[in-house]
């Protein structure tokens, strides 16, 4: 009897070993998986043009060279300028935006709040059915009047249904019965959501945070639509797009000119914007991840 349970024990802790193993051999698999293309993308940014065309993109330069960077630095004024308004949009945007899906989140899944059900609805139809981009146009250029203002990219990424709803499913798991044995002790509403429940749904902010940061780090398409070249300083990655697109113009006009291109780096080039735009978000990542990790279990189920 003492045999038999002796060598279960050794079974099942050869089949954890084995797990484990499979685990982390999946994990590094994968891992290597999303690095590789970083690293190809940082290789060919200080490699020529020439070596480019030669060998292809490569993870490691075969002609080193840092013209790619020397172009996207041009104008260091524009660049740090850019970057300003994007850091300065990001942390704004980020603080009022999560101020607002952690009430609405928390409003939402009251049980005494009577119109719950009905609002709830209203945001999740929004995410099946648009305005379309006109409406939404007219909305902020003639009814607001916010063409050429940063607000035009800063209101439209405050609230998102979708952080809405994941920020109501990480409220359902605090009992509500916190919230009514603070009202019994004198606690009003706000500051039951301030001092409670802030408090409990660190890892849900994190995560909600980390989300509507780069969407505004990101973000450049309403940057294109309600900013115009007027503005000194435009966010970082219309900047960049606009150094992407002058470089497929000298392309596609040195190739109707029958003109060969050798010393503009125009890959290179579009690989160091890519580095130049993800470089901070990266290096920013690690400080968040223990907080992002812990926020995607909250609410889940338990088997």
């Amino acid at each position: 009897m003492e045999q038999s349970e002796e060598s279960r024990s050794i079974r099942t802790d050869i089949s954890g070993i084995i797990v484990r193993v499979f685990g982390y051999v999946f994990i590094s698999f994968f891992a290597l998986c999303c690095l590789l293309p970083f690293l190809l993308v940082l290789g060919t940014s200080f490699t020529t043009e020439g070596a480019i065309k030669k060998f292809g993109f490569n993870f490691w330069p075969r002609e080193f060279s840092t013209f790619a960077y020397k172009i996207v630095f041009e104008n260091p004024d524009m660049m740090i300028g850019s970057y300003l308004v994007t850091i300065a949009i990001t942390v704004v945007g980020t603080a009022i935006g999560l101020f607002l899906v952690a009430m609405t989140g928390y409003a939402l899944q009251r049980p005494d709040f009577g119109y719950r059900n009905g609002i709830s609805f209203f945001i999740y139809f929004t995410t099946l059915f648009s305005g379309g981009l006109v409406p939404f146009y007219l909305l902020m250029t003639q009814y607001l009047t916010l063409k050429d203002n940063y607000l035009a990219v800063l209101l439209p990424g405050l609230l998102s249904p979708f952080l809405i709803i994941m920020m109501k499913s990480f409220v359902r798991s605090i009992p509500h019965a916190i919230t009514e044995s603070a009202k019994i002790d004198g606690a009003g509403d706000f500051t039951i959501f301030l001092k409670l429940i802030l408090p409990m749904t660190t890892p849900a902010l994190a995560t909600i945070g980390l989300f509507i940061a780069l969407g505004y780090w990101n973000e450049w398409y309403n940057s294109m639509l309600f900013l115009s070249s007027d503005l000194k300083y435009r966010p970082l990655q219309l900047f960049l797009y606009n150094v992407v697109t002058s470089a497929d113009f000298i392309r596609n006009s040195a190739a109707a000119s029958n003109v060969e291109l050798r010393d503009v780096p125009l890959e290179s080039m579009k690989m160091a914007t890519a580095v130049v735009a993800t470089g901070p978000v990266i290096l920013f990542y690690p400080f968040v991840q223990r907080y992002f990790i812990k926020g995607i279990t909250v609410g889940a189920v338990k088997g």
